[in-house]
């Protein structure tokens, strides 16, 4: 009986915590997990994504629970599936659909479902804006190369987090760093929360009161002909000429189509409200696992969250000059500048900053619409961006 107690009380979380030489890592893992929590349930910080993650990351730290094995994942060769299957965890279970690229891309046909092209279809020029505003991901990627701290590959799945696209960076991440998973995930969500406080500062640096007062002139009416038409378009031009770039480009486009030609309304209302749920649980908890102490507690977690802030500040910038070169040479009155902030992928939420920073100026302009071509172009140039890496390094 009381050799049953002794190894009852062996095998308890406790026991095996404290019988690490890191027990204070593991510590700090579980207190960071629970800020996470805090953040997405009282802060509401992206809280359907980043409280899936805090989970992931609290189940993954609990000492004794074995629920998931990075070292099943990055190891030389290829993953033996087979023992994933029978030795692995819940979340190493869960976490074969980020490995295998799986939920970023069908979190991409719900995003397209949910995406409302008319605006970049009425406005094409706002795809220069998308480009623009992609500068934060280059510059990143060579930021991180220049540090020394990171080989290539692992500086191209940092440089991404400029894209402000949660889904891309992961799906990068998983191909050509999956040991930086976590940190890259949580930095990039974090950040995309952090939009309504980050952006503003530059907006207002970089514009002038008398732009940030330019009343656009409404946008066209698109055709239901012209909506069908642009993601079948759209798809084969980017897989000709980026074919890296297709499962990101074609998931949102399939989506965006389902969603406009009518015919389709159940299947549309499918992937916009139960596929994105399930999906968003599991790749937000498998995600999470991957940030185990060992593998995130280190001098390159910081770096990556740092790097993920100037990536993001410089995408910000990059999409309000591009903005601000464009109304100069269109005249000096055709385009608020506001709207280039909006170039970063984060649907609608750039979209939505813009519009509140522009009304502050003048309560009776209305910017939103416009702000949302250059905020879906952006997704677009996040997942070509990511193709671009891809081809390069995967």
């Amino acid at each position: 009986m009381l050799d049953s107690i002794l190894n009852f009380l062996r095998g308890t979380g406790f026991a095996q915590l404290f019988s690490s030489a890191d027990w204070w890592k593991t510590l700090i893992m579980l207190g960071i997990s629970c800020l996470l929590v805090y953040l997405a349930i009282v802060k509401q910080f992206e809280p359907l994504l980043l409280l899936p993650i805090a989970i992931g990351m609290l189940l993954t730290n609990l000492p004794g629970a074995n629920m998931f094995h990075l070292d099943f994942f990055i190891s030389e060769g290829e993953i033996d599936f087979a023992y994933v299957l029978h030795h692995g965890g819940l979340l190493d279970l869960l976490y074969l659909g980020v490995k295998l690229g799986i939920y970023p891309c069908l979190i991409f046909i719900g995003i397209g479902a949910m995406t409302d092209f008319a605006p970049l279809i009425s406005n094409p020029k706002s795809l220069i804006i998308g480009a623009g505003a992609q500068l934060g991901v280059f510059v990143a990627f060579s930021a991180a190369l220049i540090s020394g701290q990171f080989n290539p590959l692992e500086a191209a799945a940092i440089g991404i987090i400029g894209g402000a696209d949660g889904p891309t960076a992961i799906l990068v991440t998983k191909t050509l760093a999956p040991h930086l998973l976590g940190a890259i995930a949580i930095a990039a969500y974090s950040y995309m929360a952090l939009i309504p406080m980050i952006q503003p500062p530059f907006m207002k640096l970089i514009t002038t009161p008398r732009e940030r007062k330019i009343k656009m002139t409404a946008l066209r009416t698109v055709s239901k002909t012209e909506k069908i038409l642009f993601p079948i378009v759209v798809t084969g031009l980017v897989g000709l000429i980026i074919p890296d770039a297709v499962p990101l480009i074609g998931c949102l486009m399939f989506g965006n189509l389902l969603n406009v030609c009518g015919v389709t309304e159940r299947l549309s209302k499918t992937v916009q409200n139960e596929l994105m749920n399930i999906v968003t649980v599991f790749l937000g908890i498998s995600v999470g696992a991957t940030a185990s102490a060992d593998n995130f507690l280190s001098l390159r977690t910081v770096l990556i969250i740092f790097c993920g802030l100037v990536a993001f500040c410089i995408s910000t910038v990059g999409g309000l000059l591009t903005a601000k070169v464009m109304n100069i040479l269109a005249g000096g009155n055709a385009i608020n500048p506001l709207i280039g902030s909006a170039g970063v992928s984060a649907v609608p939420m750039a979209a939505r900053v813009s519009q509140k920073i522009g009304q502050k100026e003048d309560p009776s302009n209305f910017l939103l619409m416009h702000a949302m071509g250059p905020n879906v172009a952006g997704v677009i140039g996040s997942a070509v961006a990511a193709g671009v890496f891809l081809s390069w390094f995967a």
